[in-house]
This record gives structure tokens, sequence and C-alpha cells, in this order.
């Protein structure tokens, strides 16, 4: 009772502050009062102490695979990087990353914005800390007038969506502001201008912060505001005495760890679905029963089509628009053919294909969408998935790879995810490949008859048939909660294999001519 009371709570006020954050007149740095900093020696004692006390949760983060991700945001000069170098002292460096995001280089200002963010995850049981982070991004965005309006909004909304998944994930988020007043900023920046070997790290943008303090105040305090969520919060450190500032951030940390250690098991609040869904039958809806077509045929509209597809390929490219090809379906179904065919009529140098299997030990110690991100094209590629991201809902669900909570939650995490994509530019293509049951058994036996064609085959895929029914539940629950408008699921009738290659083809080629003429 009292778990679900909490999860009510934070989820009444994720509502209420939604809604009323525009009208909500609070300034988070304006209206910010220190904490009372304590003297001298009591400032020693406090330190020793949470020093000691992170040493030793450090193994109970490893033990509970507990992911922690610590973001250390703020004004320039304010001692983010030094921080950070006080902070991992007290960790064996065997169980912590730091990375310090700076601009973005050419390959990743042609991926989705948070690509750069996700991939610098840590793994279960270690920390990562990152010197600035998508805050700074952002707001230097805002500043340079390059984002603003919509644009602004719907990077606000990614940003909540992609800390709130970490943390239903089990991830621990950490965010801090380091907080200095302009004076103590420009005193700060002058010290390292006056030393040659420092001079270097005062760059133009520092310069002009510290001369549009104000500006930037405000731009960091909506950022803040609209961020700042029950999570996942801001901790404003008070910055103008590092040893103070020290405490603030390490006693934050312990008691969070805490915290978060004692919660690990907890479920969380499963998100309602907000985005607009496209109908889909049911399986056993489908009628498999009239979709052939004889080799002749075949033959003849394969060369056209794929020549067609060819030069389409050619155009994403000059347009830098980057496009994403999913196979999902029954073993034997002829996914594996399928895709052959498609990628036959590409540039090599303009695509990749992902088989996707069981995750290795370093994918499964992360978030399960992680190995998805990272494999993600370039503006103005292909990425041709086989399998995907949905096993998290049909395999990982049927044999127990995951809980309940974590399977039925991934349904909305999977549209946010998508949604990300379609945001970024991309043309997204889902194909769920049909067959029914006997064609699958025929396909089976031939295979594992057929010396060339045994290793298709494992023992495996005789456990699943066995669950033909269980997983045909699973699909049709799949395609009905993740039909999205922007990405939606086709179905390839495949009891020959031949037309629904000629099918998956004419799909891409509609869907691709719809973004380029």
């Amino acid at each position: 009772m009292v778990q679900y009371v909490q999860q009510l709570t934070v989820f009444l006020f994720q509502t209420w502050y939604t809604v009323n954050k525009k009208k909500w007149g609070l300034n988070m740095l304006k209206s910010w009062t220190p904490g009372e900093e304590p003297d001298k020696d009591e400032m020693k004692v406090q330190l020793e102490k949470t020093r000691n006390r992170l040493y030793d949760l450090q193994m109970k983060i490893k033990e509970h695979k507990l992911p922690v991700l610590v973001l250390f945001e703020g004004w320039s000069a304010a001692g983010k990087g030094s921080m950070i170098g006080k902070v991992i002292r007290n960790i064996d460096p065997r169980f912590f990353k730091v990375a310090t995001m700076s601009a973005p280089t050419e390959e990743e200002v042609r991926r989705p914005f948070l690509y750069r963010y996700m991939k610098q995850i840590p793994e279960e049981g270690k920390f990562t800390f990152l010197d600035s982070g998508w805050m700074e991004q952002t707001v230097k965005e805002v500043l340079n007038g390059e984002l603003e309006g919509d644009a602004y909004e719907r990077r606000i909304e990614s940003i909540r969506r992609f800390e709130r998944q970490l943390t239903d994930n089990g991830y621990l988020v950490l965010k801090f502001f380091m907080e200095i007043d302009k004076e103590e900023q420009k005193i700060r920046m002058q010290k390292l201008l006056d030393k040659p070997d420092t001079s270097w790290r005062v760059t133009g943008f520092d310069k002009w912060q510290n001369e549009h303090y104000k500006k930037c105040e405000k731009v960091f305090d909506r950022y803040l505001k609209d961020t700042n969520l029950p999570t996942s919060p801001w901790y404003i450190i008070d910055a103008g005495n590092k040893k103070w500032a020290e405490l603030q951030v390490l006693e934050t940390l312990v008691s969070n760890i805490d915290t978060a250690l004692q919660n690990q098991k907890h479920s969380v609040p499963i998100p309602q679905n907000v985005f607009p869904l496209v109908k889909m039958p049911k399986l056993s809806e489908v009628d498999l029963s009239d979709k052939f077509i004889d080799e002749k045929e075949y033959q003849q509209k394969l060369k056209v089509l794929q020549s067609r597809l060819g030069e389409l390929h050619n155009r994403l490219y000059r347009k830098r628009m980057p496009v994403i090809i999913t196979y999902e379906g029954w073993d034997a179904a002829g996914k594996g053919g399928n895709i052959k065919r498609v990628t036959g009529a590409l540039d090599p140098r303009g695509y990749e294909v992902h088989p996707i299997a069981s995750p290795e030990p370093h994918e499964k110690a992360r978030h399960y969408l992680w190995r998805f991100w990272t494999r993600l094209p370039k503006d103005g590629h292909i990425a041709v998935f086989d399998r995907t991201w949905y096993g998290r809902v049909m395999v990982e669900r049927l044999e127990g790879f995951c809980s309940e909570n974590d399977w039925k939650r991934a349904y909305n995490e999977i549209n946010e995810f998508e949604k990300e994509l379609h945001d970024w530019g991309a043309v997204i293509i889902k194909f769920w490949v049909q067959i029914d049951k006997d064609t699958q058994l025929e396909r089976f036996t031939e295979r594992q008859n057929n010396p060339e064609k045994q290793w298709k085959i494992t023992d495996e895929d005789w456990r699943n048939r066995e669950k033909w029914d269980q997983y045909e539940m699973a699909v049709d629950e799949m395609l009905k909660k993740t039909s999205t408008t922007y990405a939606p699921w086709h179905i390839l009738e495949s009891v020959d294999k031949k037309y629904a290659r000629i099918k998956a083809l004419k799909i891409i080629i509609k869907e691709l001519e719809k973004v380029l003429d």
C-alpha cells in the first residue's frame, strides 16, 4: 500500500507539473537559498565522514548492480572538473568513467541529439560522471538562437523522457548545477587567464557568458525548471567555497545512493500511451490464402523495384535522410531472404544490417535500448535490423528475462524511442513477417533434413514453436500498442516468400517516395 501511494504521488506531481509549469512562477536560481555552511572544524569532520561513506557504498553499488549517472552542469569556472576529481578519489577506478562532453563531433551531429549521451550511460554497478552534458548543449543552442519555440519544447520533452526512462529502468540519475555569482566567476576566470598554463581553459563563450550573466541566468533558470523532475531533480550547489561545495555534493551522492539501494526492487508506474495509434488486425485475421506470385512475374517485378530503390537510396544520401528498417516475425518466416532482396538494391557504402541476438554481457548490463541507440545510422544512411528492440515484449516477456513491470512499461518506452527517431528525421519502416504454424513446421523439417541448412535450425527454434499460442498473443498486443502513425507496422504475408519480398520492396519505395517527392 505504501509503495502504491508513493507511485501515485509521483504520478500526480508529474501530471500537475506538466499542466502548470508555465504559470508556476518559481525561479530556481533566484529563489534558491544556500544551505548553512559549517565552520572549518565541523567541515573537516563531515567531509571525512562522507568520503568514507562513499567509499563503503561503492561495493554495495557493485553488489546490487546499481548504475549511477552523475551530471555536473553550471557556470563556467564554477569548478565542475575539479569537483569530479575530488569525488572520484573516493571510488575504485575500476568502477567509474569520466566523460567531458564538449561540442558534438561531425559524426555525432549526424545522429539524434541524445545519441552521444546514451552511449555514455554506465553499466550496472558502476558510475559515469559527465563534465557537462545535455543541459549545456541545449542552453548554448538557445543562447545562440539555434533552438527556440516548438523545437525547444520538443528538446525538453526528449530530455524528460530520456531521464525518466533511465530512472524507470533502475538508474540513479543525479544532476548538479554549480552556482557562483557574476563577480566570483569573473575573479576565477581572471586567475586562469593570468597563467599561461591555464589561460587556454577560458574560451570566448566563457567570457561572453560573464558579460551576459543575467541573460544566461534566465535561460539556465528556465531549463532547470523545465527538467526538474521528482525522479531526477536538480541539486543546486553553492560553489563559492570549494570545500563546502564538495561536502554538498558528497552528502547528496551518499544520501541518494542509500535511498536508491533501499528502493531498488520497487516497481515504477506504467505511463499511459500518448501517441496516436494505427489499428492493426490480429494475426489470426491475416489472410494468407491468396498471397502468391509466380516465378516469372516475381523476377520482372524484383528487377524493376530494386532499380527504383537504388535510385531512391542515392537521393536519401544527398538529402541526409536516415532510414531504419526493422524485421520481426516467426522463425523460418523468411526475414533473411527478404532483407537480402532489399539490400541487393542498395549501395553497400550506405547501409548496414544488424543481426540482433541475445545481448552480450556489456549490453545486458545497460538499459535495454542502449544496444540499439549505438547502432543507429548516420543521416543519409540505412540501418536494417534483423530482430529488434521488440524482443523486450516478446522473447524477454515470455522467457522471463525481465519483470512484468519491465515489459508492460516497454510499450510506451519503445513508442518514445521511435518518436525520438522520427523527430530526428528518420523514416521508420517496421515489418512483421507472417506465416502459419503448418508452414513453419514444413520449413523446420526441411532445414532439419538438409545438411546445408541444418545450421539454420536450433533446439531453441523448436522450443519457441511449442509456445506458438503464447507468442501469438504477445505479438498481437505488441502490434496493437506500438503501431503509431509515425512508425506503423506492416505485415508481410510470407507463405510465399517471393510475394513477401515484392510487398516489402513496394512498401519501402512508397514510404521513401513520401518524404523525397
